[in-house]
């Protein structure tokens, strides 16, 4: 049976190419919203987080009526941290759009999903994006596109693949690069002609894979994906079973049954070959379970996620703060809230750690930890986070570190300075190719010789570099790099700050508290740009006399301090050091808090 009605499309891209603005455009002209009703922009960011930073971080489900046709949208994320969430999705659809910046042109990203995607055979429509930008190239980005297809093996159809010329911003597409065009009637089109609709046995028994995961406060886990064949009915009895688990099928019962019908989800009863739908009731589902009939439990291969290459310890907070701002601050209450991340994540590994408080979690990269520990914070949690490290693998008896393919587009006058910070962290030039007036810049760098990059690429580049990393493979580990030549500027006493001790101490370095902070021996207020950890008392107070009186403090100016962000404290991490995690404050400390410990234990290492 061949579901013609329905076309199920993943929009696949680099980060920042405009796959979620021109799903609002699609969701605009395909009736989502009324005429009277102002639709908000990125629609689909449906989180705080993903708005704050203008990033898709979780794959989402929408639908868009055409003419008589009902088109599934999977939006997907554009940064390479979170492939996961696209190699996963890519088994729900038929097809992809492949969207690319009219200037940009193909990029890491770009290369990473368009290879998934032509592995597992799917048809492509081609979106040259951002045609309404200035400095717009199409001709050689189309070319660049081409050359892309033909470096990943594509088969003779996906090399004729359909080229839209579009403009995200403004809903217009058009089949020449030459015409504006008026609305995105020949893009959607085009998705209509060229991606296949779903193919299935409707009288066979059911077959469903879990795709990805939902959670209700109200029904619990929802497991959402594609009916492959059969027919799905609200009440049904179902069986759970993996491909690659051996584990005896679970039975499970069908609560409920949603489609998605624009940003809404709407109960039906049944749902056939084709569908892409919820599912409600079955408790213990995880992504890559096949839902089965009982009388069949025949399991469909889920694609093998690509593994984690940067690792974090998370431990309970114990700092002399510790519990005063957290509503979740026990190490039960944090395994319970990673492993559940872990079963959400596919690209995500949780396991103990050396201690009942301390949990190992493994990811793609700094942001993808990130923003789980951001997620965490604003929901009440409490702990610390050591310094991030890559995962170390012996191939062959060699030891091997993950490598990744860095691109910077730079100003001609930051050239030098980029390719010497790179030498630094024994990264290797690959290209060099100038991008109008840019150059562009390809590395193959460790992935440990990014930690703490972004920030000093921008400050070398004057604010005006974009750099894009994605994991490229493992390869001999390259030696010792120094990846942070500042030391810490570490509180003497517990106390707070006030402007007599900090005025003082900046003269020492850049500080990252001001007045009236409360402050604990061992934690770190400031940047030693001369490499070792000095101790300062950031809370003395003047000593007054007859003729010296506290408000002569006033007349002491500041150097206003430098507040980090999470991103920012991660990457100023040394190994000695954790970062403290509150709703409310970051802090950088010591592990050691005591300062004659801590200098005991360092003349003990250096023997």
């Amino acid at each position: 049976m061949i579901n013609e009605k329905i076309r199920n499309v993943a929009i696949i891209a680099h980060v920042d190419h405009g796959k979620t603005t021109l799903v609002d455009q699609m969701l605009k002209q395909g009736g989502a919203f009324r005429t009277n009703q102002t639709a908000p922009e990125r629609v689909m960011d449906s989180n705080d987080l993903e708005r704050e930073r203008g990033i898709t971080i979780l794959a989402k489900n929408t639908s868009v009526r055409y003419k008589d046709y009902k088109i599934n949208v999977v939006d997907t994320p554009g940064h390479a941290d979170f492939g996961g969430e696209v190699e996963r999705i890519l088994k729900m659809v038929n097809g992809v759009v492949l969207l690319v910046d009219s200037f940009e042109g193909t990029m890491p990203q770009t290369r990473f999903v368009l290879g998934h995607a032509l592995e597992l055979g799917l048809p492509v429509v081609v979106v040259i994006n951002k045609m309404d930008r200035p400095d717009a190239r199409p001709a050689e980005v189309a070319d660049e596109v081409l050359e892309l297809f033909m470096e990943l093996d594509a088969t003779d159809e996906q090399l004729d693949s359909p080229m839209v010329f579009c403009s995200a911003r403004t809903g217009t597409a058009s089949m020449s690069m030459n015409e504006a065009g008026s609305d995105l009637t020949p893009l959607l089109d085009t998705i209509v002609s060229h991606i296949p609709p779903p193919e299935g046995d409707e009288n066979s028994p059911l077959q469903m894979l879990v795709s990805a995961l939902d959670y209700s406060e109200y029904v619990g886990s929802i497991g959402i994906g594609r009916v492959e064949r059969g027919s799905l009915k609200t009440g049904q009895q179902v069986v759970l079973v993996n491909y690659h688990s051996d584990h005896e099928p679970v039975r499970a019962k069908v609560s409920n049954i949603y489609q998605f019908e624009g940003l809404a989800r709407t109960a039906v009863e049944t749902a056939t070959v084709g569908d892409i739908v919820c599912v409600s009731g079955v408790e213990g589902v995880t992504i890559g379970d096949t839902l089965c009939a009982p009388e069949c439990p025949d399991a469909i291969e889920f694609p093998k996620i690509s593994e984690p290459s940067v690792e974090m310890t998370f431990l309970v907070n114990n700092s002399p703060f510790a519990g005063k701002e957290g509503k979740f601050v026990t190490s039960r209450h944090l395994r319970a809230r990673l492993y559940k991340e872990a079963v959400k994540d596919v690209s995500l590994r949780v396991s103990d750690g050396d201690t009942a408080e301390s949990f190992v979690v493994c990811g793609r990269g700094e942001m993808h930890l990130s923003i789980l520990i951001e997620s965490m914070r604003r929901e009440g949690y409490e702990f610390q986070v050591s310094m991030p490290k890559v995962l170390i693998k012996e191939i062959d008896g060699v030891k091997c570190e993950p490598i990744d393919t860095l691109i910077a587009d730079v100003p001609e006058e930051s050239v030098g300075i980029v390719m010497e910070k790179m030498g630094v962290r024994k990264g290797e030039l690959v290209s060099m190719s100038p991008k109008g007036s840019r150059m562009r810049l390809e590395f193959s760098v460790p992935s440990r010789g990014l930690f703490g990059y972004k920030s000093e690429f921008l400050t070398d580049t004057k604010g005006e570099g974009i750099m894009n990393t994605v994991f490229d493979r493992y390869d001999v580990y390259r030696g010792e790099i120094n990846r942070r030549p500042s030391g810490s500027l570490i509180a003497h006493e517990t106390g707070e700050s006030v402007t007599y001790g900090l005025f003082n101490a900046q003269e020492r370095g850049p500080l990252f508290i001001g007045a009236g902070v409360p402050v604990y021996q061992g934690m770190v207020v400031g940047e030693s740009p001369k490499g070792d950890d000095i101790v300062v008392n950031v809370c003395k107070r003047k000593q007054l006399t007859n003729t010296r009186s506290s408000a002569s403090d006033d007349a002491l100016r500041l150097v206003p301090c430098k507040q980090l962000s999470l991103e920012q404290a991660i990457e100023f991490l040394a190994d000695d050091e954790l970062l403290e995690v509150t709703p409310k404050n970051f802090r950088i400390r010591k592990r050691i808090l005591d300062t004659e410990l801590r200098m005991k234990e360092w003349a003990r290492n250096r023997k």
